[in-house]
């Protein structure tokens, strides 16, 4: 099946890039409408583990929680699907990302985004280089090479994997400024959503 945009990994930055994209729908733009985006979700991220008092505007809160919440959000948009398969393989032809996972299905791709953590990057297919991330406590973490999160045409890392901290926060503004450039490409035009209140 066809995906206009895969993300691969349900962290922090895979989260709020999902979030990001989704909330372009229902705004009058019609280059947004009726897109629809796939999310892979082992649920091993380490968010799962943190708990969180450093968050700007955020009351101390457990990672876990923070995740459902995230996921919570996205349901309410709308416009993901969200499958819970290891992705092993992708390749790239034609213009198009091939994604397979470990039980054999195939799904295709305009944009992808890869989100998978920095504890390990097994993904086959794809010749990527891969090296160790200079921002992190602990050695053996590694990272995907890019220039402005893009590795190859429409194919992007965001979160450690991109060399970031494992802060919270940079990793979803990561995710979110993927998606405004993901979003952007879309409409021939520069995009960044901001709501206001209705008063």
């Amino acid at each position: 099946m066809m995906y206009d945009v895969i993300i691969v990994g349900g962290g922090a930055a895979g989260l709020s890039c999902a979030l990001t994209l989704v909330s372009s729908r229902g705004r009058g733009w019609q280059w947004a409408e009726n897109r629809n985006y796939m999310l892979f979700d082992k649920g091993d991220s380490d968010l799962n583990k943190a708990y969180l008092k450093n968050v700007p505007g955020l009351d101390a809160t457990l990672g876990k929680e923070l995740l459902k919440k995230i996921k919570k959000q996205i349901q309410d948009w709308g416009g993901l699907q969200v499958m819970q398969e290891e992705v092993v393989e992708i390749n790239n032809k034609d213009g198009f990302y091939t994604v397979r996972t470990a039980s054999g299905n195939i799904f295709s791709t305009s944009f992808l985004v890869l989100a998978t953590g920095f504890h390990e990057f097994s993904i086959k297919g794809l010749e990527l280089e891969i090296m160790e991330n200079p921002k992190s406590p602990k050695p053996g973490r590694v990272m995907i090479k890019h220039r402005d999160f893009e590795v190859l045409p429409n194919l992007f890392v965001v979160g450690t994997l991109a060399g970031l901290s494992s802060h919270f926060t940079s990793c979803a503004g990561s995710g979110v400024e993927v998606a405004c450039e993901i979003l952007s490409r879309m409409a021939g035009k520069r995009i960044v959503i901001h709501d206001v209140p209705n008063v």
